[in-house]
């Protein structure tokens, strides 16, 4: 019986292989070779870029927010009331809709459920996605990236639920290989076998870190075990393996964070950049970037950790650790089929499927009003908000061709960010964006503008990734062929030894039997061929019955040996128990020792680290310290400079004040002297006039008493004290010429121009019914100022009237310009002034003679007065009539 179990074992093993190769060569033959990936039809599909918004918790209680949660896709803005008053309540509150928002009190694992999860997913199911965080500097973006030791962020979550789902289907290390040309070729187990022992020959080569190793500390706890995801539409007919890359963009070039480039302490060399090229499927990639195969999740934190440390971050005024360039960690998962016996991949280029996943950390737009940054952070940030800006720009252009039907060109090459994910755009993927967002008040302008920059992204649209096709292999491969093994596994362990035995000798135990003869029965009446049938089975019978006999003999025989060896390994076994219990012990103390050094390790690592990050500070500080010398000593020589100014300010404002002082001093005094002269002009009218009736009385009592005296001509004033006060005031410019001056030419008024006027002109006032009125185009009358009708405007025209010495109404135009003040208000400045006279031509005038000796004054009073418009009036006086 035991040897026809073998036999009939053997024949199943033998059965088996052969149906899979009839299987596989049956497929090869009906299938053929597996279609490449389809071309795109012309009607693809599309879906808009998912855009969600995260709102960081304030800093403080007592700061001002101006971003409010309306529901779980809507936030409004609303300005902040310091804003408001400089710029007179003009904004207004506005709300944003967006996939979905994210309060303050959102943890890490919520967000990743809703906006990583599917892109890892798509990723599995070979389909690309891209994944940044776009916001202003300090709203949380590397957080949300990143994280912190127990909050992991999307990047360490991502990993973790990536490795979790194709653990057990990776492949081998070097059996996938990177081609330098941005495609992956598939080796056999011979070379991936030579290249794992070249590389642990070559000390001089950086390995991969290993997947036995333990985590380093600081990110071991960034994932809670309790919060680990698992994807469980996997493809188990599959191998998988997981390449690695990071790079950042910096100054608007590409540098590679994990090249391990040699260290010069004498001269050292900075980093070499990358550059962009374009493989046969004209995707983007950067040539020369390292990428590296990794086997768990802490292999990839490893990694990233390694290339974070070399990341460009520096100090501002707004965020102690501000990224200075943008950094993109690029996800690569190729994946291929299983053979038909689904032991071994199948090693055909064309069926290597490679899907990738670009998580980015774009850096946050800033102002240097803001920031204050000088030297190299001015030029960082001139260059990041410029990719920036970019970024905006190709998303115009995309949508304006998508909605308009326009071709206009996409400027992707004016910066590095947008000429990388050109095939994003472009091509096909998911493509997903978190606003990060401050809700400080201080944040309010550069929230608005990512508002309506993330507003604007939400109408873009990408085309939709197909699906791979779907190889020609039987499914289920995989399991077949463990299921296989198991049961041989099994059978060798019940039967204690190899299954298949050695075919010469059953062939042999089979020709020791009897021969059985013909058993053909030609007629129904034979009798001969069944007995010698049962006499040959019955003599098999005798044969086996002695086979059984011997070999109970020999299973006793070897029963008593066994015992005896039993007895011999009993005794050995005491011996092996006592050396046991002592290697225990030495176990024991080398466990304890082993556990003391993991614990010394660990906190040399965490001390390590602690230096490191120690050290940046210490630049950091070093570096402020520079700078703030720096601007103290150019603070310090803009002080010099302010006091010498204001030194030459203040002598020049004494001056002024001199020389403004001596000019209303002499005003005051030529006034002084007109109104003297004008009032000695008067009463020397009244002279005039009561001589003239002296001399009519007189006339009437000579008519009647006899002969008068002829009338005394009257005699004007003395002027001699006019000459004294005239010759006083030769300090002012002399005129060139003592012919007084011509009449002014009639002026336009300054208010015909073509801008708006507010004519003020109070109810007091009288209207006068004369010719020539002050007319203003485009002008607001009021009676009384407002602040409404004054915003409308640019100048401002009073009209004052008021009683002039002859007892005429003279009306003064004051004129001024409107301004806004800081304080929201609206204020006048007066520039100019118009007087507008009438005269009676009837009364007595008092110009003077031409050939007087009040020249010269005349002419000063003249040239010292503000110009002054005259209507139907003349300058001087009349010609005084004789009596």
């Amino acid at each position: 019986m035991f040897f026809l179990a073998c036999v009939m074992v053997h024949m199943t093993v033998v059965n088996c292989s052969s149906f899979c190769f009839i299987l596989t060569g049956l497929l090869c033959r009906r299938k053929g070779r597996t279609p490449r990936r389809p071309k795109k039809p012309s009607n693809i599909e599309k879906d808009p870029v998912g855009v969600y918004c995260r709102i960081r918790p304030l800093g403080g209680e007592d700061e001002e927010c101006c971003v409010e949660m309306i529901s779980s896709s809507t936030i409004q803005l609303h300005a902040p009331d310091g804003l408001k008053a400089n710029r007179n309540g003009e904004y207004k509150e506005t709300q944003y809709c967006f996939k979905k928002v994210f309060g303050i009190k959102t943890t890490q694992i919520e967000l990743f459920e809703d906006v990583a999860k599917p892109l890892i997913e798509d990723l599995i199911h070979c389909k690309n996605g891209l994944l940044f965080t776009y916001g202003v500097t300090g709203s949380g973006k590397t957080y949300t990236m990143t994280g912190s030791p127990g909050e992991g962020g999307l990047l360490p979550r991502s990993l973790d639920m990536l490795f979790n789902s194709i653990g057990p289907f990776q492949a081998k290390r070097f059996v996938f290989k990177p081609d330098e040309k941005n495609g992956i070729e598939v080796q056999n187990q011979v070379d991936a076998l030579l290249e794992r022992q070249k590389r642990d020959n070559q000390q001089s080569v950086p390995r991969t870190p290993s997947s036995r190793q333990r985590a380093d500390p600081e990110f071991a706890d960034m994932i809670n075990p309790d919060q680990a995801c698992k994807f469980e539409g996997v493809d188990e007919d599959c191998c998988y393996s997981v390449f690695v890359s990071y790079i950042e963009i910096y100054n608007n070039y590409i540098y590679d964070l994990l090249e391990d480039a040699p260290f010069d302490p004498v001269r050292p060399k900075p980093p070499q950049s990358k550059i962009l090229r374009e493989d046969q499927n004209h995707n983007m990639y950067v040539a020369g970037c390292t990428e590296v195969e990794v086997k768990s999740t802490e292999e990839a934190f490893e990694v990233f950790w390694k290339g974070q440390k070399k990341r460009r971050i520096a100090n501002t005024e707004l965020n102690r650790e501000s990224s200075r360039s943008h950094s993109v960690f690029t996800v690569k998962l190729a994946q291929a089929p299983l053979d038909a016996d689904g032991d071994h991949i199948l090693q055909d280029k064309s069926q290597v499927n490679v899907s990738q996943l670009c998580l980015v950390d774009l850096a946050g737009s800033e102002r240097t009003s803001r920031t204050r940054a000088e030297g190299s952070r001015l030029r960082e940030a001139g260059n990041i908000n410029q990719s920036l800006m970019t970024l905006r720009t190709c998303m115009e252009v995309l949508r304006e061709n998508q909605m308009c039907g326009t071709n206009r060109m996409v400027p992707y090459r004016d910066s590095k960010v947008t000429h990388l994910f050109k095939n994003y755009f472009d091509g096909e993927g998911k493509v997903r964006m978190v606003v990060c967002v401050n809700p400080k008040a201080e944040d309010y302008e550069e929230t608005l503008l990512v508002m309506r920059f993330a507003e604007m992204t939400q109408e873009v649209e990408v085309a939709r990734p197909v699906d791979r096709p779907i190889c020609g292999l039987t499914p289920g491969r995989r399991q077949r062929n463990q299921a296989f093994k198991d049961e041989l596994s099994r059978r060798l362990e019940e039967r204690g030894g190899p299954v298949n035995g050695d075919p010469i000798q059953l062939n042999q135990l089979i020709e020791s039997l009897p021969p059985l003869p013909p058993c053909e029965l030609s007629d129904p009446s034979d009798d001969q061929t069944l007995p010698r049938l049962m006499e040959v089975l019955e003599r098999r019978y005798r044969i086996r019955q002695k086979m059984t006999e011997q070999f109970n003999q020999t299973a006793n025989n070897m029963k008593y040996t066994l015992q005896q060896f039993e007895s011999q390994f009993s005794s050995k076994e005491n011996v092996l128990h006592d050396q046991r219990s002592k290697l225990g012990e030495k176990d024991k103390v080398i466990a304890n020792q082993r556990t003391e050094i993991e614990r010394l390790e660990k906190k040399s690592k965490t001390l390590e680290y602690k230096i490191d990050i120690l050290q940046k500070t210490t630049e950091m500080y070093e570096q402020d310290k520079r700078s703030l010398q720096q601007e103290l000593e150019g603070r310090e020589q803009r002080l010099q400079k302010e006091l010498a100014e204001r030194r030459r300010m203040e002598q020049r404002m004494q001056g002024m004040v001199t020389d403004t002082k001596l000019k209303w001093e002499r005003e005051c005094e030529r006034r002084v002297n007109a109104k003297q002269l004008e009032l000695q002009n008067k009463l020397w009218v009244k002279d005039e006039k009561l001589k003239q009736l002296k001399a009519i009385v007189t006339e009437n009592g000579g008519a009647s008493g006899g002969p008068a005296e002829p009338p005394r001509k009257p005699e004007r004033p003395s002027r001699e004290r006019d000459r004294n006060i005239v010759e006083k005031r030769s300090a002012s410019p002399t005129p060139l010429s003592t012919v007084p001056p011509v009449h002014p030419m009639h002026r336009r008024s300054h208010s015909a121009g073509g801008e708006k006027w507010v004519d003020h002109k109070p109810a007091s006032n009288l209207d006068l019914d004369t010719v020539m009125q002050p007319i203003i185009p485009n002008a607001i009358k009021v009676s009384t100022p407002n602040e409404k009708a004054l915003s409308k405007c640019h100048k401002y025209v009073l009209r004052h009237q008021e009683l002039a010495s002859d007892g005429e109404i003279e009306t003064k135009l004051i004129k001024g310009n409107v301004f806004k003040t800081r304080g929201g208000g609206q204020a006048v400045e007066f520039t100019d002034i118009e007087t507008l006279k009438q005269e009676d031509p009837t009364a007595p005038s008092r110009k003077r003679r031409s050939g007087s000796r009040e020249g010269p004054a005349q002419t000063d009073d003249i040239e010292n007065r503000p110009p002054v418009a005259n209507i139907s009036s003349s300058h001087g006086y009349q010609k005084r009539r004789r009596p």
